[in-house]
C-alpha cells in the first residue's frame, strides 16, 4: 500500500527534527560580524601612553590585533571599527556605542584622531564594535588615563 504524501515516517520526523536542531544553532550563532572575540583579538591605544601627561590638544592612534577595520555598515565576521569613550562607564557586549561628545565613532574606519580636553586627570575608552555599533565588550576594549596639562 502506497504511503499518502501528507503523513510523514518515523524516519521523516527525526529528520526533520535534526534539520531543525542545526538549522535552529545556525540561527542563533549572533549572524553577520557578532561573533565575540577571540583570545588573539585585542585593541590597544598606540598613543598616548597609559599615564601619559598630554596638552590640552593631542593625538591618539588607535590599534587592533586579530580583526580588520572597516566602516560602519560593513557586518563582515571579525571586522569593526573604533569608538573613544572619555570619562564614560564601559559599553557591554552587544549593546549599541551611544551618540554623544563623550562618545566618538570612527565609523568611516579612522585609526588616528586628534582630541581636545580641559586639564585635568581623564579615562579614555577605546571599544571596537562591529558595523552596527554593536560593543564587542570587554575582550575589544582597552582603557588608559591621561594628565592633560
Amino acid at each position: 500500500m502506497k504511503q499518502s504524501p501528507s503523513k510523514l515516517t518515523l524516519n521523516n520526523l527525526l529528520a526533520v527534527a535534526v534539520t531543525s536542531l542545526l538549522l535552529g544553532g545556525c540561527a542563533s550563532s549572533g549572524g553577520y560580524g557578532s561573533k565575540a572575540a577571540e583570545p588573539s583579538q585585542s585593541v590597544s591605544f598606540v598613543e598616548p601612553k597609559n599615564g601619559a601627561t598630554v596638552g590640552q590638544e593631542f593625538k591618539v592612534v588607535m590599534g587592533v590585533k586579530g580583526m580588520e577595520v572597516k566602516p560602519a555598515g560593513d557586518m563582515t565576521t571579525n571586522t569593526g571599527h573604533h569608538h573613544l569613550l572619555i570619562d564614560e562607564t564601559p559599553i557591554a557586549e552587544g549593546v549599541v556605542v551611544p551618540t554623544s561628545p563623550k562618545h566618538l565613532h570612527f565609523g568611516k574606519g579612522q585609526t588616528e584622531t586628534t582630541v581636545k580636553l580641559a586639564p585635568g586627570k581623564h579615562t579614555l575608552m577605546l571599544q571596537f564594535a562591529n558595523g552596527s555599533h554593536q560593543s564587542y565588550g570587554e575582550k575589544m576594549r582597552s582603557q588608559i588615563t591621561v594628565e592633560v596639562k
